[in-house]
């Protein structure tokens, strides 16, 4: 079972997609654990500062002369200004750098920046000292009309790592709560994907088990089908198509070749006949009989091996079992065999082409009779569903019953002449019309059952 799995294709895809994302998630929780504990200024502290100034930005209210009066921050930003004004403070400084608007704390003069130009710091973060304290000054431009604004905000360095110790702190717990949440949910949910993606695989698989020789002309569909399995299915049709064609090459060539070999054993048969001197003109006679026989049964195994020769009818199978018995009775006489019927009358009309069935019918009951003692009995029963034929022969030997149905096969100790072809016909017949024969061991004899 588990040798099984592994070798399926779900299996193998759940597997290596499984582990390809995990490696993937935990080299991706690697490296961004490797860049905020390495570079935390860099990651979260600089993305933290330029937050800042973009809320600034975005607060600012401008009168008619869009010249800036105020600042209005969001509650938690706002109230990180007010709390900590002497770690955090901002500045709302003209084009020439004069100040315009700023927090509490940071309203005295003097520029944070020196040797820097507003316009060269924009969108930069730099480290200075104010007041003898390390800072970041992050710097952004505030176009307004035809004049420009900048906002500056000023972040301790001391606020900067506590704000990093804050949030790298639990990074690497939740990095791993969030890998193993997201392998667990993506391993649970990729069956599903993966069965509704191979569903035309199953599709593909149950068509083809349905083909067999009765229907070869059937072909793969790759409507749906993965491209890269598509060469697969499409080998496949071609391989159909050429065993189709062999197979109606066979059928012809065992047709063409009992029909020629009909006339020419009518015509020696006759010849031996208008010969007065030949001698064993009856051992001539049996073989050339045993001969025609075996024709008339190729003939009868190439017809019944083509579906599109059969003509489905409704038939009274009582009355041509009765046909049957009727055209068998001078064989069965002749072997001291006695033939009857037993009918219910609980078997209704059934839908089968009639020569068919007549010789379905005749091959099994003639087998009967070649296996019967003399005084035996044959008897035909009908009943709702199923035709039946039993001997009283000496039965068939469990090991021979797997080779029964196959063609030109006789049991080693076959007293009567016959080619092996009859049961062969037997079941062509019973699988194009999907019916069943069956073979059972009675106390003496055996049982044919054709369940229609």
């Amino acid at each position: 079972m588990f040798d099984h799995s592994i070798r399926s294709l779900s299996a193998r895809l759940w597997v290596t997609t499984v582990v390809a994302l995990a490696a993937s998630l935990i080299a991706l929780a690697g490296v961004l654990v490797y860049a905020f504990d390495r570079y935390p200024e860099q990651t979260l502290g600089q993305h933290e500062q330029f937050e800042s100034v973009r809320d600034i930005v975005e607060g600012i209210r401008f009168n008619e002369a869009d010249e800036p009066v105020s600042v209005q921050l969001p509650t938690r930003r706002a109230w990180l200004f007010e709390v900590v004004p002497n770690e955090l403070q901002y500045r709302v400084l003209d084009s020439r750098g004069r100040i315009v608007l700023a927090s509490s704390g940071a309203q005295r003069d003097g520029p944070w920046l020196t040797n820097v130009g507003l316009s060269e710091a924009a969108g930069k973060i730099v480290r200075r000292a104010i007041d003898g304290r390390p800072f970041f000054i992050a710097t952004q431009r505030v176009p307004r009309g035809r004049s420009s604004f900048y906002v500056q905000t000023a972040t301790s360095a001391r606020l900067v790592q506590t704000q990093i110790e804050l949030k790298v702190e639990p990074i690497p717990a939740m990095v791993k709560t969030v890998l193993l949440v997201a392998i667990v949910l993506f391993g649970l949910v990729l069956p599903l994907t993966l069965y509704h993606v191979l569903r035309p695989l199953r599709a593909v698989s149950r068509e083809a088990a349905r083909i067999t020789p009765r229907n070869l002309k059937t072909r793969l569909s790759t409507r749906g089908v993965p491209s890269e399995i598509k060469p697969l299915i499409d080998a496949f049709n071609e391989a159909l198509a050429r065993l189709e064609k062999g197979f109606a090459v066979q059928q012809h060539f065992l047709a063409a070749a009992a029909h020629e070999l009909q006339t020419p054993l009518t015509l020696i048969r006759g010849q031996i006949e208008l010969e007065p001197d030949i001698e064993g003109k009856d051992r001539l006679f049996r073989e050339i009989d045993l001969m025609s026989r075996q024709v008339r049964q190729l003939l009868h195994l190439a017809e019944v091996s083509e579906v599109q020769n059969f003509d489905f009818v409704e038939v009274n199978a009582a009355e041509l079992a009765h046909d049957v018995v009727a055209y068998l009775t001078r064989k069965a006489d002749a072997m001291q065999v006695r033939l009857s019927i037993e009918d219910s009358g609980a078997m209704a009309r059934i839908r089968a082409d009639k020569g068919a069935l007549f010789i379905l019918l005749k091959n099994i009951v003639e087998n009967a009779i070649n296996v019967s003692p003399a005084d035996g009995i044959v008897l035909v029963t009908l009943d709702d569903g199923a035709i039946a034929v039993c001997d009283e022969g000496p039965g068939i030997p469990e090991a021979h019953l797997p080779f029964l149905f196959t063609r030109f096969w006789r049991a080693p100790d076959a007293e009567h002449d016959g080619a092996g072809l009859g049961l062969a016909i037997c079941s062509e017949i019973a699988l194009a019309h999907d019916w069943r024969l069956t073979v059972s061991a009675r106390p003496v004899g055996t049982r044919f059952t054709v369940w229609v």
